[in-house]
């Protein structure tokens, strides 16, 4: 075993030649890139908790969005809590997507979203919320692994 060792260490490596250059075709604008794969999707729970103060329960808590293609998907009480809560599974990942939180069918705020986004056709008008700076949506970064 000490003899292959010391021919190993006595070994020189190998003398180097010209990196092997990979000729490089851009794809296609007209062909759609398809790997065989599956579009990767994750699944998202989302939280509405009554403000402080408010003592009148909702009739309804829902999400609406571009991932539920603009239905409404209602969230659950949770547990006997002030809170409501919703497993929206199949989310495409790898974009944005916008949505909205409507408490008794009126825009809410949503302090976990990853942002805000101006609304973008029919749909997206409906639903917006209001602001100082104008109609808003909440946006979703969709980052799936």
């Amino acid at each position: 075993m000490l003899h292959r060792l010391n021919d190993l260490m006595r070994r020189t490596a190998p003398p180097k030649s010209a990196p092997v250059k990979r000729e490089v075709t851009p794809p296609s604008p007209l062909s759609p890139r398809t790997t065989g794969e599956p579009k990767p999707t994750y699944a998202k729970v989302f939280h509405w908790r009554m403000p402080k103060g408010q003592t009148t329960e909702p009739t309804s808590v829902e999400i609406i969005g571009s991932f539920t293609d603009w239905q409404r998907v209602p969230l659950l009480r949770a547990n006997g809590r002030d809170s409501w809560e919703a497993t929206v599974p199949d989310i495409a990942g790898h974009r944005t997507h916008h949505y909205m939180l409507l408490v008794d069918g009126l825009p809410a705020p949503d302090k976990n979203c990853d942002g805000l986004a101006v609304p973008s056709g029919p749909e997206e008008q409906r639903y917006a919320l209001t602001t100082p700076r104008g109609p808003r949506l909440f946006m979703l970064f969709a980052q799936a692994k």
